[in-house]
This record gives structure tokens, sequence and C-alpha cells, in this order.
């Protein structure tokens, strides 16, 4: 089976509450609203928080990107767009600092795939895209982190249920392998919880 997964990037605001020491006690819960795009057909995606409330996680179990034998043209791309309804205690608001990507990429000598995301809150201009590229020939699991900014997370405004939107996207290009007689693919694809695209909660109490 085909295992991988994408990647995200982050915006910068200024938002001014007051800062929580740590995750807020009680329960964090998301909700899928709507699931667009290539990479994820209809119940392909889990997502679930882990029970610290430090994070989140994203598992896609048929999101791959192809190129060369048994690939169709439309293959070299696949995306995914998730819009997600994020429920967190009273009186908290939140952000992400960090998005954690790993997966599993099969790319022969001169192909090349390229994972590239982005999130944001509803009603906020979207971050720019930060991307991540493997050159083949290349066998193996891969892994990538996009950071923000120490201090600079966005942060939901606070007494607003404005949805988190996660953008991602995978890419794959023959290059100058031969598309006729080798496959490269690239994915985000796994029934493995250990296999995941983990985001971090920046938590902030309200004032």
């Amino acid at each position: 089976m085909i295992h991988t997964i994408a990647a995200a990037a982050v915006a910068m605001a200024t938002v001014v509450v007051p800062s929580a020491d740590r995750p807020p006690p009680g329960e964090v819960t998301i909700k899928v609203v709507t699931i667009n795009g290539s990479g994820c057909p209809r119940d392909t995606v889990a997502v679930g928080v882990s029970p610290d409330n430090t994070t989140f996680h994203a598992i896609y179990s048929n999101y791959v990107a192809a190129v060369g034998v048994g690939a169709r043209p439309t293959d070299f791309r696949k995306n995914c767009q998730l819009n997600l309804q994020v429920n967190v205690p009273e009186g908290f608001t939140f952000g992400i600092t960090q998005v954690d990507y790993r997966g599993f990429v099969h790319l022969e000598p001169g192909a090349t795939g390229m994972e590239r995301g982005n999130f944001y809150f509803h009603g906020v201009p979207a971050s720019e895209y930060k991307s991540h590229t493997w050159r083949g020939p290349l066998n193996d699991d891969w892994y990538a982190t996009d950071t923000v900014d120490i201090g600079m997370p966005v942060y939901r405004p606070c007494g607003e249920a404005r949805n988190l939107n996660i953008n991602t996207e995978l890419r794959v290009s023959a290059g100058t392998s031969d598309p006729k007689t080798t496959t490269s693919y690239m994915a985000m694809d796994s029934t493995d919880a250990n296999v995941a695209t983990d985001y971090h909660f920046a938590w902030k109490r309200c004032p």
C-alpha cells in the first residue's frame, strides 16, 4: 500500500489576548464541514485531536499523485481542501504554530515530487503557500515541517466561530525519467495514525 502525507503553510497576524500557560481542560472536538479536491474523495479523511489537546491530526486514505505507467494524465497533481469546525472550551481561543507532514515517496532518477500547503481562518486573508521538493532517485519515507515565527501565530478571534481552512497539494513530475516505462509517485495515503499530518495548537485565554 502506498503511504505518505503532504504539507501546509502559515500566515501572520496580531490578536491581543492574554496567554494561556497550557492547553485548556475539557474537550476539544473537530467536525469536518466540507471536503473538496482530487486527493480526498468522500470518506477518505479522518481528523482527530490528541488526548492532551496539544495537536490535531489529519489522516488520508486515498491521496496519491503519480506519473508514468498506470497513472492517468491528471494524476500528476492531487489536492485537498478541508473546512473544519473546531470547538474549544469556553474562554479559550487557538492558533497553529507548526505543521508536521509525513509520508512515503517513490521517485525514479530525474523525477521530482512536491508538497505544499497553507491554512487560515474564514474571513482572514489566506497565507502564502509553503512548499517542499524531493528529487529522485528516492524510495523512502519523507518528513517536512512548517513553522510560524515565534510569537506570531494567527489566532481565531475570541467569541467568533470561524472555521479553519486547510489546503494541501501534491505534484509529481517525470522530469528526465521515462514515463512510458517507469512510475513515480508521492502520497498522503495511510491507515496508520502514526503517519499523519499533525497541526500543533497555540492556546490563548480570551478576555
